[in-house]
């Protein structure tokens, strides 16, 4: 099935090297997850403050999201702020708060005419109340939005998430309200904050980094991984195309063996 009109002329570009009939729209993923990282980095590189890298980094999310809805992707989850970025200087914690929760509300005309839906996954409640309140206000006003779900990871650590879904699964079996024999992956699953979610099946990391930074880590179990050098800000519609084509080409095979 190839791209719609709509769709190709979004991805239009003289300069862009890419072969879009090679798309294979039944081969896209369904639920593409993404490490943003290189913010400051590009910002250094520019003699800017980090501050200004993240601000950047904004825009290209809105990159991202638009190339997602054209390519008709239900569901894209990103990784905005981990647990461990609460040990960064505290200047740019601040920035970053302040722009969670001023973004929300920016962005809104952009969530609404793409049709979507906001959802957050981490533990929201540590976060300042402003950011709170701008989250809350996102949901409710996203929530009958059908073409995507975007979940952005705020205060999210995978580790954390996994010890509070089994924490929650104790508790439930003390007050007996689960069964052992009950006790699955799906019912282990219904207790992360990605209840709901259907498993990744692209991880995009950008800035050239190899590692995983406890993101999403039971949720990846049959991911295909691809890693850019481009840093985040750079991250391009075009550049999401060339992961999705790297995606395309590979065998997923689940664990058996291939045809």
């Amino acid at each position: 099935m190839p791209l719609s009109t709509d769709a190709l002329a979004f991805f239009s570009h003289p300069d862009a090297d890419i072969d879009f009939s090679a798309l294979q729209a039944e081969l896209f993923p369904r639920h593409l997850a993404v490490i943003m990282d290189g913010n400051g980095r590009w910002a250094k590189a520019r003699g800017l403050s980090r501050s200004e890298g993240h601000k950047a980094g904004i825009r290209g999310l809105q990159e991202l999201v638009e190339a997602s809805v054209k390519l008709n992707i239900p569901y894209l989850t990103v990784y905005a702020f981990s647990t461990e970025n609460w040990s960064r200087p505290q200047i740019e914690v601040n920035t970053l708060m302040k722009l969670f929760a001023k973004e929300i509300e920016k962005q809104m005309p952009l969530l609404t005419k793409n049709q979507v839906k906001l959802n957050f996954i981490g533990d929201i409640e540590s976060l300042p109340k402003a950011v709170q309140q701008s989250f809350e206000q996102g949901l409710e006003q996203t929530k009958d939005h059908k073409q995507i779900t975007l979940s952005l990871a705020v205060n999210y650590g995978s580790r954390q998430e996994i010890v509070r879904a089994a924490q929650r699964l104790i508790q439930a079996y003390a007050s007996k309200d689960l069964l052992l024999e009950n006790l699955d992956e799906e019912a282990f699953a219904n207790e992360l904050f990605t209840k709901g979610l259907p498993d990744i099946d692209l991880l995009i990391r950008t800035s050239g980094e190899y590692r995983l930074s406890n993101f999403l880590l039971w949720q990846i179990a049959y991911a295909e991984f691809y890693i850019t050098d481009v840093l985040w800000p750079d991250f391009s519609r075009y550049d999401l195309v060339r992961a999705i084509l790297s995606y395309q080409k590979r065998e997923r095979r689940f664990g058996s063996i291939g045809a």
